[in-house]
């Protein structure tokens, strides 16, 4: 069963730990956006995930836009740190990890136009103009990510 996500859900099960997770929004030379499509829910986001013990954010970051998308990135600084409580993953499972997601996202370039999914946990890595990448299907948590990245892109983001 795959993971679920709730966003200000009142049928969310209450978080027990916090989950550390650092994105990157990429871009290259031509203004794409590089977003990847989760193979468990279909739906698209900003390649990214959990931060290993030993590791920095800014390094998993470039390390799971390597994984998840192929894609070799340089950070460039801080787009937020999204931490809301009401913004819960429940893994299922013998013993159900239920987390409040820590995200800290990045902006990040790539000089790379070409974007290859790992097909384990992404079924598609795309670039993306930023007007189409706004209305793909996305959870609601990364769409504010994503909007927040491209509408004000020159202040960090603190939610």
């Amino acid at each position: 069963m795959a993971r679920m996500e709730y966003y200000h859900d009142v049928a969310a099960p209450r978080a027990r730990e916090l989950l550390p997770a650092a994105y990157a929004i990429v871009r290259n030379g031509l203004g794409q956006v590089l977003l990847v499509r989760r193979t468990d829910d279909g739906y698209w986001e900003l390649p990214g995930g959990r931060v290993e013990v030993g590791e920095s954010a800014s390094a998993a970051a470039v390390r799971e836009v390597a994984e998840e998308a192929g894609v070799t990135i340089k950070v460039t600084g801080l787009a937020g740190v999204y931490s809301d409580p009401g913004h819960v993953l429940a893994y299922p499972g013998a013993n159900t990890a239920i987390y409040q997601q820590f995200a800290v996202c990045f902006h990040a370039f790539t000089p790379a136009r070409n974007a290859t999914p790992d097909q384990k946990e992404t079924s598609a890595a795309a670039w993306c103009d930023p007007e189409h990448a706004t209305r793909l299907v996305m959870h609601p948590a990364v769409r504010q990510r994503l909007t927040d990245a491209l509408t004000d892109p020159h202040r960090a983001h603190f939610d």
